[in-house]
């Protein structure tokens, strides 16, 4: 039998057919065989024998069988405490300056080999995978990048397929035609609002990071900004870099490539104004630390909805009782129909 702490019935009141036990132990002991005899004198005086003793026994299985069913219907079972996890996500569109200055190479001190879009892709990478500051990552949330220079163009789709985004982000390049050139801050935003937008997650939000003024496109910032405040859609800010000047890699004549300092500016203004446009945050930052720490901070901003269901899940211990009257109805019928058997039956 199952032990008794934290047992309990599913349906106690069918323990009323408990009551039929005894019930069915009077019907079955007072259908005593009897032989009629002209007087009792003849068995008066007789000893009462082992089986005339135990006559009782089978009646007695009978109602414990009853009484085990009882026990049986009622449910009896003990609940264990279960905790669940439930996770949603939100969507997240990359919006990444990909002109010609993310190629300045002041992000890392002391490495003039590593481009400011490098770091960024760097970043973004340890932001979707976690790790470090970035913790878990963002397993559960849907991510998109669109990226921009004179034109916006949307990478990637958003999509929990993480190991696609990231191969898209690796292949992230500044343009190589100076025609391509340019920074269309709108144009990016706006496309990237128009693929979130779409999107039934609670939350959805956009990181534009830029280092430069917009410049190119049809879309005004704000005119886009507008547009992510009306879909419910927060835009968080990065400016990247600083203005005045950085060193670009630059091909000479023969061949060589050297570094040359070249005038460098970003529009703070108009990214704070994005930001505080859709109810986001403007950060700015000079290096590669800094950069990572404000994607880090962003991502503390943004935490996936975690909710815990508890509920109980039940083990039911009705078939020891159900085998117990089996067995107590078999040893009934087979003791009534052999050695404790009643003649005439």
């Amino acid at each position: 039998m199952p032990e008794l702490a934290g047992l309990e019935l599913s349906d106690p009141w069918l323990l009323l057919a408990a009551l039929l036990a005894p019930w069915v132990f009077f019907q079955v002991e007072r259908r005593r065989a009897s032989v009629t005899f002209s007087s009792l004198a003849l068995v008066s005086g007789g000893r009462r024998s082992l089986r005339e003793r135990l006559a009782w026994l089978p009646a007695l299985l009978l109602a414990f069988a009853t009484l085990a069913l009882a026990v049986a219907l009622a449910g009896p079972r003990t609940g264990n405490a279960v905790s669940e996890v439930e996770r949603e996500g939100i969507a997240i569109a990359v919006v990444v300056d990909r002109s010609g200055s993310m190629e300045a190479r002041d992000f890392v001190r002391g490495d003039t080999s590593t481009s400011r879009l490098d770091v960024v892709k760097r970043i973004f990478k340890d932001f979707v995978e976690g790790g470090g500051s970035f913790g878990e990552g963002r397993p559960d949330d849907l991510i998109g990048i669109v990226a921009f220079a004179r034109y916006a163009d949307g990478l990637c789709p958003l999509t929990l397929d993480h190991g696609s985004v990231l191969a898209i982000l690796d292949e992230l390049a500044t343009p190589e035609d100076p025609s391509e050139d340019g920074t269309a801050i709108g144009d990016g935003l706006a496309l990237a609002v128009e693929r979130l937008r779409r999107q039934e997650t609670a939350s959805k939000v956009a990181i534009l990071l830029t280092d430069g003024v917009h410049n190119a496109g049809d879309v005004l910032p704000l005119e886009a900004a507008e547009l992510a405040a009306r879909f419910g859609i927060r835009v968080y800010t990065i400016g990247a870099g600083y203005t005045g000047s950085a060193p670009f890699p630059v091909r000479r004549m023969d061949g060589r490539v050297t570094l040359q300092a070249m005038p460098v500016e970003f529009d703070e203004k108009t990214l704070r104004q994005i930001a505080e446009a859709s109810d986001g945050r403007y950060f700015h930052a000079t290096d590669e630390a800094g950069l990572r720490e404000v994607v880090a901070e962003i991502g503390r901003l943004e935490r996936s909805k975690v909710a815990e269901l508890r509920y109980l899940e039940y083990d039911y211990h009705y078939p020891p009782f159900v085998a117990a009257a089996l067995a107590a109805t078999t040893l009934a019928l087979l003791l009534a129909g052999c050695w404790l058997r009643r003649l005439p039956a």
